[in-house]
């Protein structure tokens, strides 16, 4: 494959940012198959936004030849409280994550966080190393990467949290850490620091965060990159998700309730669904309609739809019926996966999903 495919392939939507591309460009003239991660907590049900946005972008990196990685955070889950620090639960929880990762990326390597923190005395000294070039400032800075603030009354382990990411960077991923744009201070901060510890410099690439299905909250008053992960969706607000489990009844009927303002694509999740959900997987998509509101209508690309919905002429009564569908045959294959295979969902059946 030739260099500017592979280029394409990288930044192909859901990517919104490569630091940088110039970067990106030179590694690939100097190594064919540079090292990828995406590290993942381990608490609820996979989603649109986790499986599906982040499983797109794996196989983009997958088709260009990168290794890629899914690191499987057992440590730093445990350090956020999910699935209530239940150390028991997270590593079941991760066999989940694991299934789920391998099926729809098949050529994915999996890594749990204990295999790599366990009898590794080098890391813990690179951890320490790492921690004497941050101020608690600026580590505090990056809590929004665990989805904290920093006026959040928070335990000391839950400060351990970001250099421990930026450390997993050097022995994950070191030349592509990958992550949503919320992950984006903490790949900074790596790059920051690195160079002073003669590390290998990364060049990390961002994804798109995928909106919940909710009306957002007073976009008026955050920064974009605040207001969009503030909407994103999320497994603790199972109202505003699809997840991979979910029937084609239950699709419709989230689809039917979701804001989608006539008119309006900006913070539209319905639109999102169709710009980087469906069009990543097709280049044509058709709206399903009665003949007596001008019947079939199909789409060659993002930005017809975009244009068409703006006009008025496209009612998001018809837009949200043909999203689902196009949903229900991705998630479909996945869905029958883990109903053919229960046992990977018993530990979610009396756990709280928390943020």
């Amino acid at each position: 494959m030739d260099l500017e495919t592979k280029l394409d392939l990288i930044k192909k939507s859901p990517t919104e940012e490569v630091i940088t591309e110039d970067s990106l460009r030179n590694l690939l003239e100097t190594n064919l198959h540079p090292q990828h991660y995406i590290g993942f907590e381990i608490s609820g049900l996979l989603h649109l936004g986790t499986l599906i946005m982040c499983g797109f972008k794996i196989n983009d990196f997958i088709k260009a030849g990168i290794k890629c990685k899914v690191f499987l955070a057992d440590w730093h889950s445990f350090i956020n409280d999910k699935l209530g620090g239940d150390w028991e639960r997270i590593l079941k929880a991760a066999k989940y994550f694991e299934e789920g990762f391998k099926f729809f990326c098949p050529n994915v390597e999996t890594v749990l966080g204990s295999e790599l923190y366990h009898n590794n005395d080098q890391y813990w000294k690179d951890l320490v190393k790492f921690s004497k070039q941050i101020s608690l400032a600026r580590d505090t800075r990056c809590l929004t990467i665990m989805g904290r603030s920093e006026n959040e009354k928070l335990d000391f382990a839950q400060y351990l949290y970001p250099p421990m990411q930026a450390v997993d960077v050097k022995y994950n991923g070191p030349e592509l850490p990958h992550g949503g744009m919320d992950q984006r201070k903490v790949h900074v901060l790596a790059k920051d620091v690195f160079p002073k510890l003669k590390w290998k410099v990364p060049v990390p690439v961002h994804h798109h965060l995928l909106m919940g299905l909710a009306k957002p909250e007073d976009p008026k008053s955050q920064d974009k990159l605040d207001q969009v992960v503030s909407a994103k969706m999320s497994k603790s607000k199972p109202w505003t998700a699809i997840f991979v489990h979910d029937t084609e009844k239950i699709i419709k009927e989230k689809l039917n309730k979701a804001w989608c303002p006539e008119r309006e694509v900006e913070m539209n999740p319905v639109m999102e669904l169709a710009k980087y959900i469906v069009f990543h997987e097709t280049e044509q998509f058709t709206i399903e309609r009665s003949k007596n509101f001008g019947g079939n209508v199909t789409f060659n690309s993002y930005s017809e739809l975009e244009n068409t919905y703006r006009s008025g002429k496209l009612h998001p009564k018809d837009l949200k019926n043909s999203v689902a569908l196009s949903i229900e045959k991705i998630l479909s294959p996945i869905r029958k996966h883990f109903e053919a295979h229960p046992k990977f969902l018993e530990v979610f059946k009396e756990t709280e999903i928390t943020r």
